[in-house]
């Protein structure tokens, strides 16, 4: 080898020993025995940029985020002791630096997963804390359909969440599954009774269909149309059976209420078609009676209104509105004829007469007696005697006159 050569980083001594320049003086790292030292120099050049080609392409892979930090960190630091120890020249500080800046960045990301991961779990606490309080109040409630459901959701949104410190994930787990083991033994306990009780409506539920059934062929309308109603307030106070036999009794059981009232509503039709033709047939005999209005002759009216009446009950039935109205002009008729039968007998009663003949008797006595004291009292000057004596008098010759009229009464019969 012949001359020596140099430049920033390093340089080639006689004996052909090649030297690095780093922040703490020369290192050697390595020797040349063949050709010129300047073709030396640049040989270790050439190999420490392949060694910062080697440091950049590391740099670029920790920028990027391919590389785990764990990763990352140990491949920094490996490439840190490549740089120490490396049999190269150039700035081995640039490296160094670079090496540096890369591991900053990891512990940088470092905290800033930290930071995430606390914000995470954080997270997860409250999200968990809520799973927990909303699986107690089911667990408190009855929603027995959508529960289990729910709790199913829980469970999966749990599963999904990270684990948190042992001693929280511990004791929020314990509260999960404490509500969704009280919910289930609930739910189990809840429908076992509530299958008791549906068995038991079954049976009640069988008894009503067969006496449902029982007098749906009946033609007692009002009795029996009273007990279907019976049968259904029993029917709603049983409560529900099993779905499926719950739908085959209500069938049975509507059917049987069908095919009755379907008989009695067939039933009232034709009667009601009869009720009419007997209204329309009572209305005429309803004015034949009324045709004997005024009274003229009690006798004949009475005889007449028998005839009516007897024909009256034979027709039969009307409707029920009818019936107060027809009633009422009926009664009305029959009254007319009693009172006119009463004037009759009034005045051709013996007993009435005689007491008539003595009151006027009486009234003409008293008249004679009055007729005096008014001819007392003017010939005394007592004009107030004689007023008070006047006014008696008219009183009882009104009264008198009213008896002889009565009188004339009896007698034009």
């Amino acid at each position: 080898m012949s001359g020596t050569a140099e430049d920033t980083w390093g340089r080639v001594a006689e004996d052909g020993t090649v030297y690095v320049r780093t922040d703490t003086g020369e290192r050697a790292v390595g020797s040349w025995k063949v050709g010129d030292a300047e073709g030396a120099l640049a040989f270790f050049k050439r190999k420490y940029d392949a060694l910062a080609l080697e440091v950049g392409l590391l740099a670029s892979r920790v920028e990027s985020g391919i590389l785990g930090l764990d990763e990352a960190l140990s491949a920094v630091r490996r490439e840190r002791r490549h740089v120490a120890e490396a049999n190269v020249v150039g700035d081995l500080g640039a490296l160094t630096a670079q090496l540096d800046a890369l591991e900053a960045l990891i512990a940088e990301r470092r905290a800033q997963r930290k930071a995430e991961r606390k914000r995470q779990l954080e997270e997860a606490r409250q999200v968990k804390a809520s799973i927990v309080e909303e699986a107690e109040s089911i667990a408190g409630g009855s929603d027995w359909r959508h529960g289990v459901g729910r709790f199913r959701e829980l469970l999966e949104q749990w599963k999904a969440l990270p684990r948190l410190d042992k001693q929280t994930d511990d004791e929020l787990w314990r509260r999960f599954s404490t509500a969704r083991t009280a919910y289930t033994r609930r739910r189990k306990q809840h429908f076992t009774e509530l299958n008791a009780r549906r068995e038991e409506a079954r049976q009640i539920k069988e008894q009503l269909v067969e006496e449902a059934e029982s007098l749906s062929d009946s033609t007692d309308w009002g009795p029996v149309t009273a007990r279907y109603r019976e049968l259904m307030q029993r029917w709603k106070a049983a409560g529900a059976a099993q779905r499926d036999v719950e739908e085959q009794l209500w069938k049975r059981f509507r059917a049987a209420q069908d095919r009755f009232f379907s008989a009695r509503s067939a039933a009232y039709a034709a009667q009601e078609a009869e009720y009419a033709s007997n209204l329309s047939k009572k209305e005429a005999l309803l004015a034949e009676a009324e045709a004997l209005l005024p009274v003229r002759d009690h006798r004949a009216a009475r005889e007449a209104f028998r005839d009516i009446l007897a024909r009256w009950d034979q027709i039969g039935r009307v409707p029920r509105a009818s019936v107060r109205s027809l009633e009422a002009r009926l009664r009305a008729v029959e009254e007319a004829i009693q009172a006119a039968e009463a004037n009759v007998w009034r005045r051709t009663n013996p007993e009435t007469r005689a007491r008539a003949n003595d009151t006027m008797a009486q009234l003409r006595a008293s008249i004679a007696e009055l007729e005096k004291s008014v001819a007392e009292h003017r010939s005394r000057g007592d004009a107030e005697g004689e007023r008070k004596a006047r006014e008696a008098l008219e009183a009882r010759r009104a009264w008198l006159a009213e008896v002889e009229k009565t009188l004339d009464e009896f007698s034009s019969f």
